[in-house]
């Protein structure tokens, strides 16, 4: 009863990261799955099961709060659930680990970028021919289509992994809002946890699959969705954007740590805790040039 209780608190608060931030639902789930000795097949079987509940909760949430780039969900929903499909089975036969350094130093510079992007405070807006475009998002679909296939590949690999790609590639384009992108890859999501839950099905069969483990988080997550939504729709974009980057360097470097042994483990601590010291001090400074901005959007105000 007890591991229920914590699997329900885990989906919980892995839907509070994904909803507000457009990742880690997968990530977060999945690591907890194999700390209790699930395999790997079998714990991204139990994370796109009870995904299929919480992202949908989710996606609808996003969708109230007009979190949602109609346009960008078309243009990513088809390859990203192809490759979820297909990562599902690759996954049946071949670890995902192995490629798992990589992705996480790729990522790690994306969300160096992202942090320092959303300091500076660059939003201009470039507009292109030819191109998934609605209001504030205009990219090209060769670019969409190739992405959401390999996030989707590596979301059913690894059980999670299609925020951490989607959210901060499409967020290093100059014309995409933070809450537009986060609703919009949460609620594509939809398609592509229920994709490679199908083809977990298919590879494992239903006795392959703790159904109660999968009930209990998606209980959790399915509570927290409208929560999360609500959030990112009030909090300013600036800070959405540096929450983001800090989450995706916080999660990537735990990876790094832990796969490559760059550093002993006795540093662990001090990496992170640097890293989190970083974090906030980003917030707070961005926090700090917004209270200026408007002081001075106030004075210029009266002095009309």
């Amino acid at each position: 009863m007890t591991r229920l209780v914590i699997m329900v608190l885990i989906g919980f608060f892995a839907q509070m990261l994904d909803g507000s931030l457009g990742m880690s639902y997968g990530v977060s789930t999945t690591t907890f799955l194999l700390l209790s000795g699930l395999a790997p097949a079998a714990a991204s079987s139990v994370t796109h099961m009870a995904g299929v509940a919480t992202t949908t909760a989710s996606g609808l949430s996003h969708w109230k709060f007009h979190n949602l780039n109609k346009r960008l969900v078309k243009g990513i929903v088809v390859p990203g659930a192809v490759g979820a499909f297909l990562g599902a089975f690759f996954l049946t036969s071949i670890p995902g680990d192995i490629i798992k350094p990589y992705i996480a130093t790729f990522l790690l510079l994306l969300g160096f970028y992202i942090l320092i992007r959303f300091l500076v405070g660059d939003h201009r807006k470039i507009h292109h021919k030819n191109s998934v475009a609605h209001g504030d998002v205009t990219l090209k679909r060769r670019f969409l289509i190739p992405l959401a296939l390999l996030a989707g590949f590596m979301d059913a690999i690894g059980g999670g992994g299609w925020g951490p790609l989607m959210t901060p590639i499409l967020l290093t384009h100059r014309t995409m809002k933070a809450r537009r992108v986060i609703g919009s890859v949460d609620t594509s999501e939809i398609a592509v946890v229920f994709s490679g839950a199908t083809a977990f099905i298919i590879a494992l069969g239903f006795h392959g699959v703790h159904w109660l483990w999968a009930g209990a988080i998606m209980i959790g997550g399915v509570f927290a969705a409208p929560l999360a939504a609500w959030i990112v729709r009030i909090l300013p974009e600036f800070i959405l954007g540096v929450a983001v980057g800090g989450m995706i360097i916080l999660m990537n470097v735990h990876t790094l740590l832990h796969s490559g042994h760059f550093l002993p483990a006795s540093w662990d601590a001090s990496v992170y805790s640097s890293l989190v010291t970083l974090w906030f001090c980003a917030i707070a400074f961005v926090l700090w040039r917004k209270h200026e901005q408007n002081s001075l959007s106030s004075e210029t105000e009266q002095s009309r």
